[in-house]
């Protein structure tokens, strides 16, 4: 089976649960290919189609498994490979973009979608799976706390809270971090950005826990991947998080008020150990190489 992966570079580089989930097809035997959008908006998108083209006539596939609502409006412009198109949260929580992904999901073979809020608002009732992407247990995995800070060079004694994304990224919300990190004394709040995938996993053992303010999220990866390394999270209620951290010590859910911040992040630094995060995404099947098999079923079931 051969397959095209058609995504967005904007950033510089294909986002790693992309990257990792094609990486878990081919493991399965999967043939994938890459084909990186250039541009932004609905018309830089679609200024791709050439390019497009080009490549599926070169690579020639099977299907088409295309990420976020933009992307798979692009690949729908040609008709003769299917898409299956998988909506990761913005492309269905944006109210410019949802209608487009309104678009799309009518014009693929399939929809996944990586959260059940998200499932839900989309009215899908056929064609569609709901299917979030994995984390890779085997570098997402608990290692021992002092090792880790000695390893990205963070003060042993010192507390230390992991900002679930960029400061300069609105949609997670960074001044409610920052606002509510103003009621601590030597609790430093470190920002996502700029880390290697396993600095990353070294991060979530090194901190004293995770915590997500984010306005609009589908699937967090963050959230998964600090439950495969029993993390501590403190997290607003938002996307599918609550589904995945419920009832788990250690992790608390929080409304959006600064107070209420403040106190779930005492909770969870007087918690002081870790969680049995790791256990829970694996009864939850939201392994990498469980969410990749669901995602050739479908792809079997398309092509059947």
């Amino acid at each position: 089976m051969r397959v095209i992966i058609v995504c967005s570079r904007n950033s510089g580089k294909i986002v790693p649960f992309i990257q990792e989930q094609g990486d878990a097809l081919s493991q399965l035997g999967v043939e994938v290919a890459y084909f990186s959008i250039e541009g932004k908006g609905l018309c830089g998108y679609l200024k791709n189609k050439k390019r497009l083209l080009s490549k599926i006539n070169e690579f020639m596939p099977d299907l088409i498994h295309a990420h976020y609502g933009l992307s798979g409006l692009l690949a729908n412009l040609q008709r003769k490979i299917p898409v299956i198109t998988t909506y990761h949260g913005s492309d269905i929580n944006n109210t410019k973009i949802f209608p487009l992904s309104r678009l799309n999901m009518i014009l693929s073979v399939h929809n996944i979608f990586v959260s059940e809020k998200n499932r839900l608002k989309s009215n899908q009732t056929r064609n569609q799976s709901l299917i979030p992407c994995g984390v890779d247990i085997s570098l997402f995995q608990p290692t021992n706390k002092l090792e880790a800070r000695q390893q990205l060079s963070l003060n042993a004694d010192k507390k230390y809270i992991l900002f679930a994304g960029a400061f300069t990224n609105s949609v997670k919300n960074p001044d409610l971090a920052k606002s509510a990190l103003l009621f601590f004394q030597d609790v430093e709040l470190l920002e996502l950005k700029g880390y290697s995938r396993p600095e990353v996993a070294l991060l979530l053992n090194a901190v004293d826990l995770l915590l997500l303010t984010s306005f609009s999220e589908g699937s967090p990866q963050i959230i998964k991947e600090a439950m495969a390394c029993n993390c501590p999270i403190v997290s607003v209620s938002v996307g599918d998080v609550e589904d995945v951290v419920s009832g788990i010590n250690g992790c608390y859910i929080s409304s959006y008020q600064p107070t209420d911040i403040v106190a779930k992040i005492k909770q969870a630094l007087a918690f002081g150990g870790r969680i049995q995060g790791r256990n829970r995404i694996i009864e939850m099947g939201l392994d990498s190489d469980s969410i990749s098999t669901k995602i050739l079923n479908v792809y079997n079931k398309v092509l059947s």
